[in-house]
């Protein structure tokens, strides 16, 4: 019998999902806005999360595409961290936070159950920005989750490029997660570091996905492209009907 799956857009990168029993979630970013972030290329926050922490369910697998940046992982969201049964990251990541954090190459898998639910989850490639600049970034992953019944892709903070690829020819994607916004600093000019709609939509045909599921396009003031441009996107012909959006704070079936 194939798992129900769930799933909540909290905002950003970060959406609580029920596969079966097990809970999952990607990316935790919960501080409340307005919020500043300092740094080489400082991060301001100007929307809040759906959901806080406090009403969060427990968590049994937080996967965390990297954990650098504080619109994938914030004060918040540290502490989240501390109280879920494991954490699925980058090895670089993983080093860093200890505890219950496990890091994974790509096409690394690691099969996780809990709450008598049992998925499979890969590692997949990712870069968090024009080639050249992964020393800046950092490492990031996407993760693939097999589980009964079907699969999920999620993108992770990533450009679009010729390793992702391997995705679609790897795994039948039932529902893709991509982390879009055309993201953009003053400091670096024109060059981003997330994907525009144009190119979401391009990995989609790549992918092969079934069902597309926009994320990381909004609640920053990096995340500048109008989220009408997904839309129109995936208005070609050939992405007819691929397009999903998810209404925050509300759990939605897969």
């Amino acid at each position: 019998m194939s798992a129900t799956v769930t799933a909540t857009y909290i905002g950003t990168a970060t959406v609580l999902l029920r596969i079966g029993g097990l809970t999952v979630l990607t990316d935790p970013a919960l501080d409340p806005a307005p919020a500043d972030y300092p740094g080489a290329r400082p991060l301001r926050r100007t929307a809040g999360p759906a959901l806080i922490a406090a009403e969060l369910p427990p968590v049994d697998l937080v996967l965390l595409s990297h954990d650098q940046h504080a619109d994938n992982l914030d004060v918040t969201g540290r502490e989240v961290l501390a109280g879920a049964g494991l954490v699925l990251t980058t090895p670089e990541g993983a080093e860093r936070l200890g505890g219950r954090a496990e890091g994974l190459v790509p096409w690394q898998s690691r099969t996780v159950t809990a709450r008598g639910t049992t998925v499979t989850v890969t590692a997949t490639p990712a870069r968090h920005g024009p080639e050249g600049t992964e020393q800046v970034t950092g490492p990031v992953t996407g993760f693939v989750v097999a589980y009964e019944g079907g699969t999920l892709h999620l993108s992770g903070d990533t450009v679009r490029h010729d390793a992702l690829r391997e995705i679609g020819a790897r795994f039948r994607i039932d529902t893709a997660f991509l982390h879009l916004g055309d993201a953009h600093f003053p400091s670096t000019g024109d060059r981003a570091f997330s994907m525009s709609a144009t190119e979401g939509a391009a990995l989609a045909r790549t992918l092969g996905a079934r069902t597309v599921i926009p994320l990381h396009y909004d609640s920053w003031d990096h995340l500048a492209e109008d989220p009408a441009r997904i839309t129109e996107a995936f208005g070609a012909p050939d992405l007819a009907g691929r397009l999903r959006w998810l209404r925050p704070g509300v759990a939605e079936t897969l």
